[in-house]
């Protein structure tokens, strides 16, 4: 689906692929080291503490005037070794270390890592129906809230500062509900291997659903106060354009790669949990400019809200929620035992010992799973070789492949227009840098 909006400010398609071609055929930028510079060039260090970076993203540029000739993205200040440490982790202890990744959006984390070890066990097609809905809508409101969150940053930094407080309240209610289900607001950890570690509580539901309408009302509100807005259009449209040919060439997925015209998610093109089931549309831009991307992530949280909607609207019974019972496949070996029946059960006394200290045992193989995150498409590469951990785990992280264009796109831009083109491309660094 397209964005289909016409604006009187010019032809604004012919603008930005006029630009799209200038840059396309522009010399390839040298990845080399920095010779010593001629004296007419400058070369200056934006981050890694610079607020429109956000986070610790060092970018180092060489100007010519105002004018980008060059630069060189330096990451690494956040890195952590998650993948080193998954290796010395059980598949369940490594649920924690997810959440750390894209911190916005924690829930639709965990649900990507426990998909990919669920694809390795063979259990993915029969997670029970209603532990599918939960997910789907954790990962949904995750989106949301990391969509609010890139908005209202990316139009402060821009000046229009109306905007982060409108987004802000809206994420505000995402974690009392995230509170609500979770038993926290931050880092969830609420996905297990096999399901979820609780079923909603009374009444989530309709919050959830009331919350949708509040939320439909505020993107309208905000919708209002940018998209025909003469200085936001300005300091968006024909800025930062990626030509479509140019997005795929260096792997940029998401609202990144939509914007740029490539109708790809992977919740159509390959259908889990049960997206199958739900009618929603892939909004995609058509100049691949910042303004572009900007329209994508407006319409992709009225698209999550329709999601849903229609989640809530066929959500299939399950245990008692009054009891707050984990809803997960019915095999002992994956899944820890019932508390009451550990407590009286030596037989599961002992099932939920050997989970605990040995972890699942999972098969040996080579799996990998992508999930459609907010940034772009979160994979997980796993090498088991059978036991309680895996061998090797590699994670893609769609903020760092999408960062791998700034070489290619900042040159010939002004230095000011950076804070714009950063924000457009919505990117966090903890999950860049793992």
């Amino acid at each position: 689906m397209s964005t289909g909006r016409t604006f009187e400010f010019g032809d604004t398609a012919a603008r930005a692929q006029e630009l799209a071609r200038a840059r396309v055929e522009a010399p390839a930028v040298d990845e080399g080291a920095w010779e010593e510079v001629a004296g007419d060039r400058m070369v200056v260090n934006m981050g890694p503490s610079h607020p429109s970076t956000h986070g610790v993203l060092r970018i180092v540029l060489e100007l010519d005037g105002e004018v980008i000739t060059r630069a060189t993205p330096d990451i690494g200040y956040l890195h952590r070794g998650d993948e080193k440490i998954a290796e010395n982790m059980t598949w369940t202890q490594f649920i924690p270390y997810t959440d750390r990744l894209d911190y916005l959006a924690p829930l639709a984390n965990n649900v990507a890592y426990a998909l990919a070890v669920e694809k390795l066990l063979g259990i993915h097609d029969r997670l029970p129906p209603r532990c599918q809905y939960i997910r789907v809508i954790c990962a949904e409101l995750a989106r949301i809230s990391a969509h609010l969150l890139g908005l209202g940053s990316f139009a402060m930094d821009v000046g229009a500062v109306t905007v982060f407080l409108h987004t802000f309240t809206e994420r505000e209610k995402i974690y009392n509900l995230c509170e609500a289900l979770t038993g926290a607001r931050f880092t969830t950890s609420y996905t297990r291997i096999g399901g979820v570690s609780r079923d909603t509580p009374p009444g989530w539901c309709d919050a959830v659903g009331r919350f949708v309408e509040e939320l439909l009302r505020t993107v309208d509100e905000v919708e209002t106060l940018l998209t025909r807005n003469r200085i936001w259009v300005d300091r968006t449209q024909g800025l930062g354009v990626i030509p479509p040919e140019l997005a795929v060439a260096y792997g940029l997925t998401g609202p990144n790669l939509r914007g740029s015209g490539v109708a790809h998610d992977l919740r159509k093109a390959h259908p889990y949990l049960c997206y199958a089931e739900l009618e929603f549309d892939v909004p995609v831009g058509s100049a691949g400019d910042c303004y572009d991307r900007y329209l994508v992530r407006m319409e992709e949280m009225r698209q999550s809200a329709r999601i849903i909607r229609q989640c809530l609207a066929r959500m299939p019974g399950g245990p008692d929620n009054a009891t707050g019972e984990p809803v997960c496949v019915d095999d002992g070996k994956i899944v820890l035992p019932p508390k009451r029946k550990v407590l009286t059960s030596m037989e599961e006394l002992i099932h939920q010992f050997m989970l605990v200290t040995e972890g699942i045992n999972c098969p040996p193989g080579e799996v990998y799973f992508g999930h459609e995150n907010p940034k772009g498409e979160l994979g997980f590469y796993i090498h088991s070789r059978g036991g309680g951990a895996p061998w090797r785990l590699k994670i893609r992280s769609p903020s760092f492949c999408n960062l791998s264009i700034l070489p290619r796109l900042l040159p010939g831009h002004l230095v000011g227009d950076v804070p714009a083109i950063l924000g457009s491309l919505d990117f966090v660094m903890g999950e860049c840098d793992r």
